[in-house]
C-alpha cells in the first residue's frame, strides 16, 4: 500500500503545483473559454488543464519506476504499463491541446482517440478475456478483442468528456470511480493472497492523484478547466484500468463471495459512470433525431437540468458525486462481503435519502428566495 499512496501523493501533489503555471500558459496560448449561449460559465477561463494532469501522471509514473516492487509491475510480461500511458496519454493531450485552442473537428478527435486505443493494443493493453455466466472465462481472439477495446477507450473517453459541464464535476466523477476501481483491485488481491502489485491497481491509483490533485483548481468557481485535453486524459487512463483489471481474477479463487466479483470490472465502470454514458446516450439520439451531428454541442446536459430544478452549481455537482460514490461503494462492498442483504438495504435507504434531499433543498431555497433572501449567483463553467 505505501508504494501507492506514494504514487497517489506525488500525482496529486505535481498537478496541483503545476495547474497554475499551466493556467498562465493557457492565458498567453489564447486557450481559454469564452462564454457563449449554451454556456453557463460567465467569464473567460483558461483551458489546457488537463497538461498539469499529464504532468503529474509521468511524475508519478517516473516515481514508480523507482520502486523495486513497483518496477516488476511496469516491466512485467508483454504489457507495458508505463510506455502505454506515456504514448497513448501524450497523443491524447497534444490533440486536446488542439482543440482547446483552436478547435478541432469531430472527426479528428474520433481518430485520434482511435490511435490512442491502438497504442493500448500494441503494448498490451488489450481485452483478452470477457467472464461467462456459468464463472468461466471466454477467451477472445484478437478479430474480437480488438475491436472491443477500441470501443471501451472511444466510449469512456467520450462519456468523461460529455460530463465535463460543471465546475468539478468529470474531475470528482472520474476520481471516485478510480478510487473504486483502486480499493476493488486491492481489497481483493489481499483478500485472496495475492500480490496486490498490478498494473491495473497502478494505474487506478496514478489517475486518483491526477483528479485529486487538479480538483481544488477547478471545483467551483474554477481557475480552470481541464478542456478535452484533460477530459480525454483522464477517460483513457479510466478505460485502461478496467481492460486491465477484466479477467484479472480466477473465478476459482473467488468462490468465497460467488461470481459477483469476476463481474466487478465490467460492471464498475459503466455503473459508476452510469450518469455521464446516460447522458452521452441522450446526446446522441437528441441531435441525431435533429439532424446534427452527435458531437454537435448543446445546453440539455443531465447537469444542466439539475440547475433548472433550481439547485446551486455547488450543489449539482455533490449531487452527482454522491450518486456516483454510492453506486460505487455498493459494488465495492458486494464484491468484498457475503452480506448482501445489509449493502443492498443500506445502499436503498441512501438512494432514498437522497431523492429526497435533490426534492427538498431547491424548495427550500425557494422559499428563502421568496422571503428576500435570494441565492447570489455563482460562477459557473461551460458545457460541453
Amino acid at each position: 500500500m505505501r508504494e501507492y499512496l506514494l504514487t497517489i501523493l506525488v500525482a496529486a501533489l505535481v498537478a496541483y503545483l503545476l495547474t497554475p503555471a499551466v493556467r498562465r500558459f493557457a492565458v498567453w496560448f489564447g486557450a481559454q473559454a469564452a462564454p457563449r449561449d449554451r454556456d453557463v460559465h460567465v467569464i473567460p477561463t483558461p483551458r489546457l488543464g488537463g497538461l498539469a494532469m499529464f504532468g503529474g501522471m509521468a511524475a508519478a509514473l517516473v516515481v514508480a519506476t523507482g520502486l523495486p516492487e513497483m518496477r516488476k509491475v511496469l516491466a512485467e510480461g508483454d504489457i507495458s504499463i508505463g510506455k502505454a500511458l506515456l504514448l497513448s496519454g501524450g497523443l491524447i493531450v497534444l490533440v486536446g491541446i488542439a482543440d482547446d485552442r483552436w478547435g478541432v473537428d469531430p472527426l479528428t478527435k474520433f481518430a485520434g482517440q482511435v490511435a490512442a486505443a491502438g497504442i493500448f493494443i500494441m503494448q498490451g493493453i488489450q481485452l483478452y478475456v470477457i467472464p461467462l455466466p456459468n464463472g468461466e472465462a471466454l477467451s477472445l481472439p484478437p478479430t474480437y478483442g480488438v475491436p472491443l477495446t477500441v470501443l471501451i477507450v472511444v466510449a469512456t473517453i467520450n462519456a468523461v468528456n460529455f460530463i465535463d459541464g460543471l465546475d468539478g464535476l468529470a474531475a470528482g466523477v472520474v476520481g471516485i470511480a478510480a478510487t473504486a476501481l483502486f480499493f476493488y483491485a486491492y481489497l481483493l488481491t489481499k483478500t485472496n493472497g495475492l500480490t496486490t502489485l498490478t498494473g491495473a491497481t497502478l494505474t487506478a491509483a496514478v489517475l486518483v492523484g491526477m483528479c485529486a490533485g487538479f480538483l481544488p483548481h477547478n471545483f467551483n468557481p474554477a481557475r480552470i478547466f481541464m478542456g478535452d485535453t484533460g477530459s480525454m486524459l483522464i477517460g483513457l487512463l479510466l478505460s485502461a484500468s478496467t481492460i486491465l483489471l477484466t479477467g484479472q481474477f480466477d473465478p476459482s479463487i473467488l468462490g468465497t463471495y460467488g461470481l459477483f466479483p469476476f463481474w466487478v470490472p465490467l460492471l464498475l465502470v459503466p455503473a459508476v459512470a452510469a450518469v455521464p454514458f446516460i447522458d452521452m446516450l441522450l446526446a446522441v439520439w437528441r441531435r441525431t433525431s435533429d439532424g446534427r451531428s452527435p458531437f454537435s454541442p448543446d445546453k440539455r446536459h443531465l447537469h444542466h437540468r439539475l440547475l433548472e430544478l433550481g439547485h446551486s452549481h455547488r450543489r449539482a455537482v455533490l449531487i452527482m458525486y454522491f450518486w456516483v460514490g454510492l453506486v460505487a461503494a455498493g459494488l465495492i462492498a458486494l464484491s468484498v462481503t457475503n452480506q448482501q442483504v445489509i449493502v443492498i438495504s443500506a445502499t436503498a435507504v441512501a438512494a432514498v435519502a437522497g431523492v429526497g434531499l435533490m426534492i427538498a433543498l431547491p424548495r427550500r431555497a425557494a422559499r428563502r428566495a421568496a422571503q428576500g433572501d435570494p441565492a447570489v449567483p455563482g460562477r459557473t463553467r461551460e458545457s460541453v
